[in-house]
């Protein structure tokens, strides 16, 4: 069979060569390129035309979405499998949007992380169950919570915590809720806060209740 042809795309030496040591011994895997930087991994990808890129989402220069952007501009054919650290919805998405097929948490397992660079050379779309998970629960709630007029500056996202708040659930119970971190969930509180030009939590509940939300479902 021919073998999946591959390039490394990682800021972090210990990482990458945790990744070439894992795909080394693996049969039916090549790898014939490694990136520090989102230029260099768009310069490999022209040069190379791998099958698939195995691409970090912050790096420095070009992070890996707009390299993923250019890369799928100048060759769709390859395939970009994102392996991150970060599962916050804004990036998942971008990612998608810059044509990424698929999206791998970094604490994924080895099995995990071999069966999606096959799946992705394949032309399949794949992400690790936790993402798979967050994808579903931002459809459903989207489907069930379309955007209202009260708050038009505010995300899907952010509204649907906003609502969290106002029923006055903590951080942790929003996170949990959302299948989202506790650090993803106070970045988003944030920028509610910023949007709405609240100082506190007390503040952006109030608002939120004047305006009807909170109410349990």
């Amino acid at each position: 069979m021919k073998k999946i042809r591959l390039i490394i795309a990682d800021d972090h030496p210990i990482f990458r060569d945790g990744l070439r040591t894992l795909l080394a011994s693996v049969d039916g895997i090549e790898i014939v390129g490694e990136a520090a930087s989102g230029d260099e991994a768009v310069a490999l990808a022209l040069s190379q035309e791998p099958d698939v890129i195995l691409m970090d989402l912050k790096m420095p220069g070009l992070n890996g979405i707009e390299a993923t952007r250019r890369i799928m501009q100048a060759n769709p054919q390859i395939k970009v499998l994102m392996v991150t650290m970060f599962e916050d919805d804004d990036s998942i998405f971008a990612a998608m949007r810059a044509g990424a097929r698929g999206y791998l948490l970094k604490g994924a397992r080895q099995d995990q992380a071999l069966r999606a660079i096959q799946a992705v050379a394949n032309g399949e779309a794949i992400f690790g169950p936790q993402i798979a998970e967050k994808i579903q629960s931002f459809f459903s709630a989207a489907r069930a919570n379309p955007q209202p007029q009260a708050f038009p500056e505010l995300t899907q996202r952010e509204y649907e915590i906003l609502n969290l708040l106002a029923q006055r659930l903590s951080n942790n119970e929003i996170a949990g809720r959302l299948v989202l971190s506790p650090k993803t969930v106070r970045n988003y509180i944030s920028n509610i806060f910023h949007k709405l030009q609240v100082s506190n939590r007390g503040e952006a509940i109030q608002v939120a209740r004047t305006a009807g939300l909170g109410e349990e479902t």
